[in-house]
């Protein structure tokens, strides 16, 4: 399977640059499901990729408020603008506003996917494997057992259910238990809220998984505040500067990060081929999965040095959340 991943990966990477096209430009989307600073490295590779698409106009978009009423009407506002094809990371399932755009452009989805919707391919992780490699980090850090809670964003998409699924099937026969996982809906103070709460009101959690990129900074300020740094073991998803600081300083034990580089960059020339009539480029099952990485003290300042040189050229992020 990894071999396939990566032929069809090389496939995207080596094929034939998009061919030069006189008149005005076709423009494709990127499409984000929040406005956190995640999606960075997503935007630095589709600027990536429009260094290579000379005959396209490639736009990313952040969603400023994360909801699926507000996504749909900026997929249809980009439809109406003239968009000839979409990448985007679905908010909710939305499988009929899925399925209603790609009758008019073709539609790829990334970070979290709609497999049974009408999208063409999925460009993204394996969430399920993410959430086993950050289950294999607690049963390190907890050779003895514990109780865990859980920090997510959004507890009714894929993404998150996956990783959810993922670090119970890691933690079998542990001792270790992830009694529970509270959502936020990207509402950053209901967030911290869920972290002082939990620490008020279960004395017996010795660990936390922040699954979402902001959740793991939040659960720092928690436990900064309650005076339990290093008390409660912390796993973490994605590269936000506080998790990696968090890592290298040693008050999280690790993260599981993605490649959204990767996704912007290869999603966006894929969909420039297929709006070309390339269809080939792409697997039967239209499903493209990047691994994910552990990141900890022995290779977080190897990591962050990349990611440095990844996001060097793009503007500031001041209007970002995190």
């Amino acid at each position: 399977m990894r071999k396939l991943l990566l032929a069809v990966a090389v496939a995207v990477l080596l094929g034939h640059p998009a061919s030069a096209q006189t008149g005005d430009k076709t423009t494709l989307a990127f499409v984000t499901n929040s406005d956190t600073v995640f999606w960075r490295p997503a935007e630095a590779g589709v600027r990536k990729a429009q260094s290579e698409l000379a005959r396209f106009n490639l736009v990313f978009r952040y969603l400023r408020e994360p909801s699926t009423a507000t996504q749909t009407r900026m997929l249809d506002d980009l439809v109406a603008a003239g968009a000839a094809g979409i990448v985007v990371s679905p908010v909710d399932g939305m499988i009929d506003t899925i399925d209603r755009i790609s009758g008019k452009v073709p539609v790829f989805t990334t970070d979290s996917d709609v497999p049974d919707s009408k999208r063409v391919a999925y460009f993204g992780s394996s969430n399920t494997e993410a959430g086993r490699q950050a289950g294999e980090l607690l049963r390190k850090t907890l050779p003895g057992g514990g109780k865990c809670m859980g920090f997510v964003s959004l507890l009714r998409v894929t993404n998150a259910q996956h990783r959810i699924e993922g670090v119970r099937q890691a933690l079998k026969g542990s001792g270790i238990e992830l009694v529970d996982v509270l959502a936020d809906d990207f509402d950053k103070a209901r967030a911290k809220r869920n972290v002082t709460e939990t620490l008020a009101t279960r004395p017996d959690i010795n660990c936390m998984v922040g699954f979402y990129g902001y959740n793991a900074p939040l659960i720092l300020e928690g436990l900064r505040e309650a005076g339990k740094i290093g008390q409660v073991k912390v796993v973490a998803f994605d590269e936000d500067p506080i998790t990696l600081a968090g890592v290298k300083d040693g008050s999280i034990v690790g993260t599981i990060v993605q490649q959204a580089y990767e996704w912007g960059y290869l999603s966006m020339i894929a969909l420039a081929r297929y709006v070309e009539g390339r269809r080939s480029d792409l697997p039967a099952d239209g499903r493209i999965i990047l691994p994910t990485r552990v990141i900890d003290r022995e290779n977080v300042d190897a990591y962050w040095t990349t990611l440095k040189a990844m996001l060097c050229c793009l503007p500031a992020a001041k209007e970002l959340t995190r």
